[in-house]
């Protein structure tokens, strides 16, 4: 007997199904506590939209004394602290971008970050 699984993300905030890799696990941090939720594109990039201005004006503290929970086989955060979609993306745009980036190994900061400030 064969057996097929299907995995479905939803998008946390309003309940409907995230389309295969277009997904975005958005994780933050409020008062102490850290926080993730699977969202759709469009309410992704409400997120950002909202939290923009409040990172713009806000000092970033280095994670290296953060204690890291266990994140599930699927959504492991690479050494970039991206998953492994994320990353594709990531490889694919910069492809198209005319960035010089392989189809394996590390992702150049500067590639990173002119993918973060185009999205």
């Amino acid at each position: 007997m064969a057996e097929i699984f299907i995995r479905q993300l939803i998008d946390d905030l309003d309940g409907k199904p995230i389309d295969t890799g277009l997904g975005h696990e958005v994780t933050f941090s409020y008062q102490g506590a850290d926080y993730r939720i699977d969202l759709r594109p469009g309410n992704a990039d409400k997120i950002e939209a909202a939290f923009a201005p409040y990172i713009k004006v806000a000092e970033k503290i280095p994670s290296a004394g953060k204690a890291r929970t266990q994140t599930p086989t699927a959504t492991k955060k690479l050494g970039s602290d991206r998953s492994a979609e994320q990353l594709k993306e990531i490889r694919e745009w910069a492809g198209k971008d005319g960035f010089d980036v392989g189809a394996k190994g590390r992702i150049k900061a500067d590639v990173i970050d002119a993918f973060d400030a185009a999205h």
